[in-house]
């Protein structure tokens, strides 16, 4: 009998049905009973015996997959394997996969959440009213807006898809741009020089990479309109929190809303929330019933792949 770990907390709530198929596949499923993400140590007791893993954002590095000597696949539970060392799972000869497109709905309508709230103040003002506080503000609206997407992946693509119905003039930069769907979404390509100097609004998409990382910083900053809406789903070290503080302070930008944070989990004294205008929510853009069921389904059916003997799909290594 093959024991999978289901590394991300609340597996039997959410992803009941892809339990029971690995159960009726002749697994045993260990789950992460803690309510949060798992701890070095807490993996490091789990993981001995286990031949798969469904990934959340628990760290697999090289030191963690030397204490697992059965893993034999590893199923991230989403599209970021940046908590996952793949050279030494190749290394391990360890099969990594993850869930490309499948959580796309859910993390663009949470941008596109992030983008009204920044706007229309929406915390702010509901954090008054129910303290008594009858506050009067103006607002900008979203119509009409030129928007631009850093990044035209598939939440990318699905945030301008929803952004049309606004009327919104939208821009994108990527690395290896998607013609044939910029034209079908009427977006202009356009460089990241461009997006940073041209946008009301600007809608943050990338992965976590080397050259990634604090795409959003001083320099892009410098670049952008004064009193800039910005939104991050992607990952929190694609910004600089620091360079965005002092946007903040200054009044650059008008409202920063996002789902990640380039330290996590955070503490209540973290700097960005003594900003009125910022926006957040603790990396749960991609937490819908509807996406834990699709995603559930995929990492369950990609462990079983692997170790019946299957070749998986999205397979990274």
């Amino acid at each position: 009998m093959k024991k999978i770990l289901a590394a991300l907390p609340n597996y039997s709530r959410y992803c009941g049905e892809a339990k029971e198929y690995l159960i009726r596949s002749g697994c045993t499923v260990i789950e992460n009973e803690t309510g949060g993400p798992l701890g070095s140590e807490q993996l490091k007791d789990l993981a001995q015996d286990v031949d798969g893993v469904i990934a959340g954002v628990d760290v697999w590095d090289e030191k963690m997959l030397a204490c697992a000597p059965r893993l034999k696949a590893i199923a991230r539970f989403g599209v970021g394997v940046d908590n996952i060392d793949l050279e030494a799972a190749k290394k391990r000869g360890i099969v990594v996969t993850n869930c490309p497109g499948v959580n796309t709905e859910s993390v663009a309508e949470h941008a596109l959440m992030l983008i009204l709230s920044v706007m229309r103040k929406f915390p702010m003002l509901n954090a008054h009213a129910r303290a008594g506080k009858w506050t009067r503000v103006m607002v900008k609206e979203l119509r009409g807006k030129q928007v631009g997407l850093v990044g035209f992946g598939a939440v990318a693509r699905n945030l301008a898809e929803k952004l049309l119905a606004f009327g919104c003039k939208i821009s994108a930069y990527d690395k290896y741009p998607n013609e044939k769907e910029a034209e079908r979404l009427q977006v202009k390509l356009c460089s990241l020089e461009e997006i940073w100097e041209n946008s009301e609004v600007i809608s943050i998409h990338v992965p976590a990479l080397p050259d990634t990382y604090h795409i959003l910083g001083k320099d892009a900053l410098a670049r952008c309109r004064d009193g800039v809406y910005i939104v991050n789903t992607s990952r929190g070290t694609t910004a600089d929190e620091k360079a965005v503080c002092e946007g903040l302070e200054s009044g650059k930008i008008a409202g920063y809303g996002s789902d990640v944070f380039e330290f996590e989990p955070v503490t209540e004294d973290y700097p960005l929330f003594r900003f009125e205008n910022y926006v957040c929510t603790p990396h749960t853009a991609a937490e819908s019933y509807e996406n834990y069921r699709n995603t559930g389904m995929m990492t369950a059916q990609a462990l079983l792949d692997v170790l019946e003997g299957r070749e998986p799909k999205n397979r990274l290594v």
